[in-house]
This record gives C-alpha cells, sequence and structure tokens, in this order.
C-alpha cells in the first residue's frame, strides 16, 4: 500500500471538495469522543452514509448501488482516506478535505484490511457497526456548512418538481416525467437516488416504480436526490381536473397528521413516542388504524434518506438543527418535505415559492397542482 500526496491544483472547471474545515474539526471531535467512551484508540468507517458525512460532502461512490470505492480510519493521529489506486486521481484532486491522508491499494485488494492497519494504534479500530448509534447521533445536529449545502439542494430540488409537473400533460407518461426529472436533477450536480411516478391508474401503489402509463387525471411524483453527501426528498402532486370532494378531503386530512407529526418533533422528543403519535394521528383523522403499516412513515434525514426510519424500537432524541422527513400516507395520498428543526420552530427545506401551498397550523403546506 502506498500513501499518496497530491499537490497540483485543480483545472478551475473542476469540481472541488466541498467540506467546510470549520464543520470537519466539529465531526473529528465528535468521532474522538466515541473512542474516548469506548475506551478504543482508532475507528474505521466504511458505509457510505458514515463516509459523507464524516468527510462532508466527498464523493466516496462509482456505482449507486455498489459499496464505497473508500474506507477512512480516524484515530487520535489523524485521519487516513483508503481508496483503489484507480481511483486515487480523482479522489485527491476533487474529493479529499484538507488534512486527510490518502492511502491507495490496488484495485484488486481489500480496502476495509487496509484501512485497518493504516493507524498507529496497538488495538484494533473500532467497527463502524459497533459504533452504529453514536455515529446516528453525531450526525443528528447538522451543522452550519451542511445545513446552507442542504437548504441550497433542498430548495433547487423543490424547483425541478415545480418546472417539471407544470409542463406535465395527462397523455404524459411515468417515465416521460421522472426521465425530466433526473434529467434536471444530475443538471444540478446532484445525484437522482429514487425516482418514482404513478398516474391514476396506478394510485394505489405508494412505492410506484414509473411505467409507461400515462399520468391521466392526476399523478404524484417522488424524487430523493443526493448532493455533497446530503439527501433530500420530496413529493409532490399534480391534477389535471378539479377534483373530487373525497380526494380533496384525504388530502387535506393527511396534512392534518403531518401538523400532528411536526407538533411532536420537538428537541428532548424520543422518537418512538413521535411514532406513537403517527400512529394516533391516523386514527384521529379518519384513516383507520392500520395505516401506518401500509407504509414506513419516514423519519430523520441528512446523509441517508432516513437516518433510521422510525419504529416503536427507535430510541433516539430529537435534538436542534436536525433534519427530518416525514412521509404520512394513506389511500391515494401522500405529502413529504424535507424539514430542519430550528430554534424558531420547523423550517419546510424542500420550498418552492411558486408551488400552490395552503397554512396547515400556522405552516405553509404544498398542495395539488391543478392544471
Amino acid at each position: 500500500m502506498t500513501q499518496t500526496t497530491t499537490t497540483a491544483a485543480p483545472p478551475q472547471e473542476a469540481r472541488r471538495a466541498p467540506g467546510s474545515p470549520a464543520d470537519r474539526a466539529v465531526k473529528r471531535q465528535r468521532v474522538l469522543d466515541i473512542l474516548d467512551a469506548a475506551g478504543r484508540d482508532s475507528l474505521l468507517l466504511t458505509t457510505n452514509t458514515a463516509l459523507t458525512w464524516y468527510l462532508d460532502g466527498s464523493r466516496v461512490h462509482i456505482s449507486l448501488a455498489g459499496d464505497p470505492i473508500a474506507a477512512l480510519l480516524v484515530d487520535r493521529g489523524g485521519d487516513h482516506l483508503v481508496t483503489f489506486n484507480n481511483e486515487a486521481g480523482r479522489i485527491g484532486a476533487e474529493e479529499l478535505p484538507p488534512g486527510v491522508n490518502l492511502h491507495t491499494v490496488p484495485w484488486y485488494g481489500n480496502l476495509h484490511q487496509a484501512a485497518a492497519a493504516v493507524g498507529s494504534g496497538t488495538q484494533p479500530p473500532l467497527a463502524e457497526a459497533e459504533a452504529a448509534a453514536e455515529l446516528r447521533a453525531a450526525r443528528q445536529q447538522l451543522l452550519p456548512a451542511e445545513s446552507a449545502r442542504y437548504s441550497l439542494l433542498s430548495a433547487e430540488l423543490a424547483g425541478i418538481m415545480t418546472d417539471v409537473l407544470t409542463a406535465a400533460r395527462p397523455d404524459t407518461t411515468e417515465f416521460a416525467l421522472v426521465s425530466a426529472l433526473a434529467g434536471r436533477v444530475v443538471a444540478a450536480g446532484a445525484e437522482p437516488l429514487v425516482l418514482l411516478c404513478n398516474g391514476s391508474s396506478r394510485s394505489t401503489f405508494r412505492h410506484p416504480l414509473a411505467t409507461h402509463s400515462p399520468l391521466g387525471r392526476r399523478a404524484m411524483a417522488v424524487v430523493c436526490a443526493r448532493r455533497d453527501g446530503l439527501v433530500a426528498n420530496i413529493t409532490r402532486w399534480v391534477r389535471f381536473d378539479a377534483g373530487t370532494p373525497e380526494e380533496r378531503d384525504a388530502e387535506a386530512r393527511i396534512a392534518a397528521v403531518e401538523a400532528d407529526i411536526f407538533d411532536a418533533t420537538v428537541p428532548g422528543a424520543r422518537l418512538d413516542m413521535v411514532f406513537a403519535e403517527i400512529q394516533a394521528s391516523y386514527v384521529r383523522h379518519g384513516f383507520g388504524a392500520d395505516q401506518w403499516e401500509q407504509h414506513h412513515q419516514g423519519g430523520p434525514a441528512g446523509y441517508a434518506g432516513r437516518d433510521p426510519r422510525v419504529t416503536a424500537a427507535v430510541t433516539d432524541t430529537v435534538v436542534l438543527d436536525q433534519a427530518f422527513t416525514w412521509n404520512p400516507s394513506g389511500p391515494g395520498v401522500k405529502i413529504e418535505d424535507t424539514v430542519q428543526l430550528t430554534e424558531s420552530g420547523l423550517r419546510v427545506l424542500t420550498v418552492d415559492p411558486r408551488w400552490p401551498a395552503t397554512t396547515v397550523n400556522g405552516l405553509e403546506r404544498p398542495v395539488t397542482l391543478q392544471l
């Protein structure tokens, strides 16, 4: 294994590592605190979620469906990123934050074994899985620079939704709609991780992968997009007629469920208790006691689509500056935005002022776009 030092400046138009030195210093201290609590000398990070968080936005993937092409050892002497020899040039030029030591192994080598061997400690490193809960807690409170990047991505994604859905027509196919969304997301420098669409003929499906079916009289579109490691999530509806009284009533009631969830998302709240409020809210607003079982309900967001999905077994505590994407749904209805909990309350990040909205419990919430 070799250590690589990159000194050449990248071309002016090339990507530069997005990380904030100030944010990264806080993240390193959070990991050192985990090591202190565990009585260990080093921690090996191996998942995309942990790596992109700790490196503050570096891209450490090639295939969106594949494992990271890097592993990182955090020890008391410094940070050591190990990648394959054929990836090191790009990583060093475009993704490596200042102060991180870059090491390479042959493309056929074992990243995890190599990364475990570069540290200065005498103990084996703490595996990421052994510190999963502690690392999740370390990711909860978004720092200033990453909060700014997240806000920008989320607002751009909301604008993309507005542009694409405003141009949709009843004969637009689901594939055509998600293709337009994907093109705009990629053009914004982001990666479309999830693209869903159902036209009126497929409105019963809550995770509708697109087909060649036309949208018909109404449609739902869902996008989860990642940039600089952060994942923004959004759902929007479009309708080409006035809608039925039943649809409009269900849309108002699912927004009321979401408002109850927002009210429960306060600093110090335990997520299992928020989940209990979700279950009760479905009943309170006429959806039936089984609706929470028909689709996951969302949870904390950030460097994973949900970090984690909330269930009755998740006892993490809500903190200030944490991001969330809750997504309550019922038959033919769903509402979903990425939000951040601030000192002044929940702030919606995936917002475009051009999209029609109504006030629900003091917060502007999206309604169906009527064309």
